[in-house]
């Protein structure tokens, strides 16, 4: 099941086309789009190098959308519901969401309450059902009810992260603030069609914590896929056995530890396998079924409709948002600011990848700790971002592994390249995954347990 977006404009503006050749409209050329739906249909890596593209940059793995694994789930195999389509006020809500969030970028996350760009965010999106009565505090948070709980990062972002003889800091670099890519039309249409980008993110000279939109989605542009669920398993082992998951036998055994089975080895081996897992249900989802269109493609097809140059079916709530206007007074422009200056990655976005290894990695954390750990010595980021302060209450490991499954994906959406749905999406898969892959391993276990489960996002126990 899609959106119909593909079938119901037959030039494919509504679709994910960057990298092919397009039109001075910026729409992509009808041909060059035919020639990929072929290599996909056709599954073959010979057709997919005979599509055209417009420049150097390369299409990031179409074939990926057929890979076959012989561990947990066919990729084809999981259900992934349809995305808002092009002309949907749900679609208006989301990029209305991501306008804000390129405004919002440099504001850190303690001051969301009182600043007033974050209280006319919480204003407008309020009046969309998606963002109903949402406040301040509760913006670009995750569906969980442990992301309002707490600071706004997880404490597996911040905490020291135990890594063999030593121990690495998670101080990262920073952007310097106020950088924002492809606001201008020409540059915008280089970028579709392929061409490299010319320009470079400067850097503040000393790392730091991550505090704000920009440097959380700057630290989501340079992470290998499950880097973040690795230290978090790393550091919740560093908690030692009382942070184990109450089914665990070696928990409560006297003369046995876990290793292979139950064990480090295994904790982190799963991690890895949840992600590389999780990546094969998404690229099949996004390759071979819906190919939806990314944020930056339909801000253009915004940006020509109130310029004149094009007419598209936009719900009016999106062409009269007060974010709109007010990235319009910034930049002369109705584009969507990129934090990046090569915009999103040559694949289309839905479901969102990083979303899909958060909600699979954080699942397989969940169901091997004990999601009511009491997080010991629990750390705030300073307002400086040098350091870290303690914080005055009660964090569980659940809770923040749900935060960080959240911070992980949705750092990509303040980047400007993903959708809210995208993320949602992804996490739902990612769980999907990870349930099959935690069955078909928890059945070859030698040890009996008193059972693994663990809680879904929307709060639900699953039992393994």
């Amino acid at each position: 099941m899609t959106n119909g977006d593909e079938r119901r404009y037959r030039s494919y503006f509504a679709c994910y086309s960057k990298g092919l050749p397009h039109l001075s409209d910026g729409e992509v050329e009808a041909q060059a789009y035919a020639g990929l739906l072929r290599g996909l249909e056709q599954q073959d890596f010979d057709t997919l190098e005979r599509i055209a593209l417009g420049g150097r940059a390369k299409l990031v793995n179409p074939l990926g959308c057929a890979v076959l694994q012989n561990e947990s789930k066919h990729p084809g195999d999981f259900f992934v519901s349809p995305p808002p389509a092009f002309a949907s006020r749900e679609q208006a809500a989301e990029l209305v969401e991501l306008y804000w969030a390129a405004l919002c970028r440099d504001v850190p996350f303690a001051a969301y309450d009182a600043d007033p760009l974050c209280v006319a965010a919480a204003t407008e999106l309020g009046q969309f059902d998606a963002f109903r009565g949402i406040k301040p505090s509760a913006l670009f948070r995750g569906p969980s009810a442990g992301d309002a709980v707490g600071p706004y990062i997880s404490q597996f972002l911040v905490l020291d992260v135990p890594y063999g003889p030593t121990r690495l800091k998670q101080q990262y670099a920073a952007p310097t603030p106020g950088q924002e890519y492809m606001v201008d039309y020409d540059a915008w249409l280089a970028i579709q069609t392929g061409q490299l980008s010319r320009v470079s993110t400067y850097y503040s000279e000393e790392p730091r914590y991550l505090s704000t939109g920009r440097r959380l989605a700057e630290f989501v542009r340079q992470d290998f896929s499950y880097q973040v669920f690795l230290n978090a398993a790393l550091i919740l082992l560093s908690f030692g056995p009382d942070a184990l998951a109450p089914g665990n036998p070696y928990r409560r055994s006297r003369k046995q530890q876990g290793f292979v089975s139950q064990g480090v080895p295994d904790v982190l081996c799963a991690v890895a396998k949840a992600a590389t897992y999780a990546l094969n249900a998404t690229w099949h989802q996004k390759w071979a079924v819906h190919r939806r269109i990314r944020p930056e493609e339909l801000a253009a097809r915004v940006h020509l409709h109130l310029r004149g140059r094009a007419a598209y079916p936009i719900d009016e709530s999106l062409t009269r948002a007060e974010a709109l206007a007010r990235i319009h007074a910034e930049h002369a422009s109705y584009l969507l600011p990129q934090a990046y200056p090569e915009g999103c990655p040559l694949h289309p976005a839905y479901p969102a990848g990083h979303a899909a290894v958060a909600g699979a990695c954080a699942s397989v954390l969940k169901a091997f700790f004990d999601e009511s750990f009491v997080i010991p010595h629990p750390k705030v980021v300073s307002d400086d971002a040098r350091a870290l302060l303690a914080y005055g209450g009660d964090l569980i490991a659940g809770d923040e592994l749900n935060k960080l499954a959240s911070n992980v994906a949705l750092g990509r959406n303040i980047a400007g390249i993903h959708w809210r749905s995208d993320v949602l999406a992804g996490l739902l898969l990612g769980e999907e995954v990870a349930i099959a892959l935690l069955r078909e391993s928890t059945d070859n276990y030698p040890e009996e347990s008193a059972g693994q489960f663990f809680t879904r996002f929307s709060g639900e126990a699953v039992l393994l």
